[in-house]
């Protein structure tokens, strides 16, 4: 399956979009963290951001960079 989505991955202005797009949910779940008074709503923006950051390494583990 990785394979599929290795030509979005390895061309450098679509990753450059995809990372912009990562990057600018991640400054929207800190903003939920940095409001929010419920645990739950903080924990589930630490766990959106884990998977943001996660999925900006994507590139890296299709093409087995580690």
């Amino acid at each position: 399956m990785l394979q599929q989505i290795k030509p979005l991955l390895n061309n450098p202005q679509l990753l450059t979009h995809l990372n912009d797009y990562f990057d600018s949910q991640i400054v929207g779940q800190h903003k939920i963290m940095e409001q929010s008074n419920d645990i739950i709503v903080i924990h589930r923006a630490q766990g959106a951001v884990a998977i943001l950051k996660r999925l900006k390494l994507l590139r890296d583990e299709v093409n087995g960079i580690k």
